[in-house]
Order: C-alpha cells, then sequence, then structure tokens
C-alpha cells in the first residue's frame, strides 16, 4: 500500500490524497478546491496527479469546497465509481456544489470578457447534478465494506455537520493494516455540533494542522468579546458590524450566538443579515439534521424552537437588497460569504464600509495566505480590492475561538487514545509549513514515534 499526497500539503486548502493498495485497488480521499492566490497553485485546480478514469472509489470527510469542490471535475473528467459521505455531507454539497459551479461559470464569463476569448469554467451546474448520482451515505459508527479487502468507518468530527474523521480497515497480505484520515478536525465544548468523537486505534494517521502551535481563547471569553464589539460598534458608534464567515458551519454558529444573546436580551433588538443565499439553504439543511446536535442545543430548543432566527434577522438572497445594505446608514450586522473574504458579496461589504471610522470588520475564522481575509488581520493602513487601493479607516477585530478547527491542545487530545508503539507514522497535512513544523515538535514531545510533513505529489509505502 501506498498513499500520494496530491493537495492539502504545507497548505490550508485542496485536500486530495490517494491511497493506492497493492491489489492496484485505489481510493481519494477528498477531492477539494484550492482556494487562495499564490502562483504556484495557479494551476492546481485544473490538473491532476493521477487519472480520475483510474480511481475506484472517493471517500469524503465533509462538505467545504477545499474538500470536495473539484467532485464535478473528477467525474466530468473520468471518475465513475463512488462516492462515500455522511448523509449530512450528501445534502450540504448538493447546495454547495452547485453553489460553486455558479462562481465559476461567472468567473469563465468575467475572465472571458476581459480576455476577448472564450475561457472554459472549472465545472457547470450541469456537471455537479451528474456527480450527485454517485453519492452513497454512510452514518457513523458503522463499518462499511467499500471493496472486497477494505472497510470504512466514519466518525463524528465535530467540524461541520456531518463532517467524520475517516477509518480505513485494509487486508493486504495476510496483514490487516488502519489507516486513518482525520478530515478537518472541530473543537470541544461548541455550540450546536457534538464533540469531536476519538478514532480506532491505528496504525498510520493523516492528521490535519490548522492550528499547530496555536491556542484558541475559551467560549466564555469569545462570547464577551463578541458582545463588546457589537455594543462599540452598533450601539456606541451606530456603524456596521462585517462578519466575514463561510456560509455553511460558521453562519449558523454566529447566529445561533446571536439568537442566544436577543433571546436573553443582550442584543438591543439590532438588525442582523445573513447576505447569503448559499447560508439561508445551509440553514434549512442544518434543520433537517438534528442528529449532529450536542445536548446544548437540544436544551435551548426548548424554550427556542428556531435557533436559527428571531424577528429582526433577515436572510438575504437577491443580489439588490444585498446592494441596498451598503446605500444605507443603519448601524446593524451583516454576515456574509466568503469566510476568507476572497470571494462573494463580502468583498463588496468590506470595499463599502473599510474607510468608515464608525464600522467594525470582525475575522472570526482561519484565513489563507494571501487572501484578502488574511491582510486585513495583518491591520494594514491600505488594502487593494477590486484593484482599488482601500485606505483602512474601519476597526479590525479578529476573534479566533469561533474557528471550527481544532488548536494544538484539542488536537493532541483528539489523538491522545492512540497507542504510541502501533501508531507507527503521522502525517500532518492541511496546515501551513511553520504551523506544521510547530505541531510536528508538540507530537515528537509527547513521544509519537514517526512525524512526516508531506509536500505536494510525495508518496510514501505503508
Amino acid at each position: 500500500m501506498k498513499i500520494q499526497f496530491c493537495g492539502a500539503a504545507q497548505t490550508v486548502t485542496g485536500s486530495c490524497h490517494l491511497v493506492t493498495l497493492d491489489n492496484g485497488t485505489k481510493i481519494l480521499l477528498d477531492a477539494g478546491l484550492y482556494q487562495g492566490n499564490e502562483d504556484e497553485f495557479e494551476s492546481f485546480n485544473q490538473q491532476w496527479f493521477f487519472q480520475p478514469s483510474e480511481i475506484d472509489i472517493l471517500i469524503l470527510s465533509h462538505a467545504h469546497i477545499d474538500h470536495s469542490g473539484r467532485i464535478p471535475k473528477l467525474v466530468k473528467d473520468g471518475f465513475k465509481g463512488k462516492i462515500y459521505c455522511t448523509s449530512a455531507t450528501r445534502d450540504l454539497c448538493a447546495i454547495m456544489l452547485l453553489d460553486s459551479a455558479h462562481i465559476q461559470e461567472s468567473d469563465a464569463l468575467y475572465e472571458s470578457k476581459k480576455l476577448k476569448k472564450t475561457v472554459q469554467p472549472l465545472y457547470t451546474q450541469y456537471d455537479v447534478k451528474a456527480c450527485l448520482k454517485q453519492f452513497f451515505t454512510i452514518e457513523y459508527n458503522n463499518w462499511q465494506s467499500i471493496s472486497k479487502d477494505v472497510n470504512v468507518l466514519f466518525s463524528d468530527a465535530g467540524h461541520i455537520l456531518g463532517s467524520a474523521c475517516v477509518t480505513l480497515k485494509i487486508k493486504e497480505n495476510n496483514q490487516e493494516k488502519m489507516l486513518g484520515f482525520s478530515g478537518d478536525v472541530g473543537r470541544y465544548n461548541r455550540p450546536i455540533l457534538n464533540d469531536p468523537q476519538v478514532m480506532p486505534l491505528l496504525d498510520f494517521l493523516i492528521c490535519e494542522s490548522t492550528y499547530g502551535g496555536k491556542t484558541h481563547e475559551a467560549t466564555p471569553q469569545d462570547d464577551d468579546k463578541f458582545l463588546r464589539i457589537i455594543n462599540e460598534t452598533c450601539v456606541q458608534k451606530k456603524g456596521k458590524l462585517i462578519i466575514p464567515a463561510f456560509s455553511v458551519g460558521r453562519t449558523q454558529e454566529i447566529v445561533y450566538r446571536l439568537d442566544k444573546f436577543f433571546t436573553s436580551g443582550k442584543l438591543n433588538n439590532i438588525p442582523v443579515y445573513v447576505d447569503s443565499p448559499l447560508s439561508m439553504n445551509a440553514t434549512e439543511v442544518f434543520i433537517m439534521h438534528p442528529e449532529c446536535y450536542d445536548e446544548e442545543i437540544y436544551a435551548y430548543l426548548q424554550k427556542d424552537e428556531n435557533p436559527f432566527g428571531w424577528n429582526n434577522l433577515h436572510y438575504t438572497r437577491d443580489a439588490k437588497q444585498s446592494k441596498k445594505l451598503n446605500e444605507t446608514n443603519e448601524a446593524c450586522i451583516i454576515i456574509s460569504a466568503s469566510g476568507m473574504a476572497n470571494a462573494g458579496r463580502i468583498r463588496h461589504h468590506i470595499y463599502h464600509q473599510i474607510e468608515k471610522e464608525e464600522n467594525t470588520i470582525l475575522i472570526v475564522g482561519y484565513c489563507a495566505d494571501g487572501t484578502l481575509g488574511q491582510r486585513l488581520t495583518q491591520k494594514p493602513e491600505t488594502v487593494k480590492i477590486f484593484g482599488e487601493e482601500k485606505k483602512v479607516k474601519a476597526s479590525i477585530e479578529i476573534i479566533s475561538g469561533m474557528s471550527a478547527h481544532a488548536d494544538e491542545p484539542e488536537l493532541l487530545k483528539f489523538i491522545a487514545n492512540q497507542d504510541k508503539q502501533k501508531l507507527k507514522k503521522i502525517f500532518l497535512v492541511h496546515g501551513e509549513l511553520k504551523r506544521q513544523k510547530l505541531f510536528k515538535n508538540a507530537l515528537l514531545e509527547n513521544k509519537y514515534q514517526q512525524v512526516e510533513i508531506p509536500s505536494l505529489g510525495m508518496e510514501f509505502n505503508l
């Protein structure tokens, strides 16, 4: 058996890992879209390290586009096998991949006009509809045979709705090997979702490392900070609070927090706008999958039957309504995608609001290098948006505690059940190199045997 790292190697997007068994069976773990602006990844989304037609099985950890976003292209380019995931992941992919296709088509049309030649989209909405026919669902904690010598188990990763850690039980040469893929590991004691489940005892682990070397703020502290930012911006300065947030997961957590603030009388009836059609659709999927909820939200449902809505929350579908938010002086909260501010309506809101001192831009999650969100975390004097240099007069605030990714102590807790003698090797993926080096040192200090930081395209024999 060998493994090749075909994405999310020394970077946080484009998750894609190929497992090839001795009998020739090829299993792909994720088929994510690269999101970022680094020059060396300019052609990443167009190319593969393998022939898609030779892949037998795709296992999808969760629906985030950096993990699922190239599935339509994979199918378009010849993949005909089954795609295994949880039912919640399948339902989210149905809306997220259509949204991604719409973006691909719009970008291609824009480039065609700009370059005065035909530019083809990475994939279309037709390609999405075709790939959805290949999805097959498996629920948590049920071993499922996916080929003659391979069984798969999904454990709740606690990252977003339906997210899973993947364990493969592989029989080769009269031996049984346990290969684990963490996907993206969530956090403990977070709103809405269950805590991450431990994985079975493994021989090899592919582990995310997004926040290696970092510790997030605690939940009570970031709730207090969130309320302070809302009060200072919307009440004292009569400004707009602009929050870049991914449509799936982060937006629902923010809305749930605000719902609780409103119910407890702490929100002061401030208007809240969720300016993302995808967020509205995703919230409906959240409501359909209470099997993923934790005990806290079940208790809250006893006093509020809709934890994602109240009378001053407005979901915005129409682009004209979105534009109107920037034409008024209303003090309000605007939540919009994308979370890294590298695309979508949020760029327009930041463009129009960043030069006003009464406003605040609140970063609540990871932003990859090269994205507008990452540049804003540096609190620069100016940033370029839509080719125009804008002065940064709005306040820039950061709440790391809302991240859906485990920090280093939580990652160590997540793998603490593993037998360090049995676990022969850990591969670190889905992290910037500086974070991976810090996490590698922490793992070695905790007596784990071998820790590798693979580069893009690197292969290992297991």
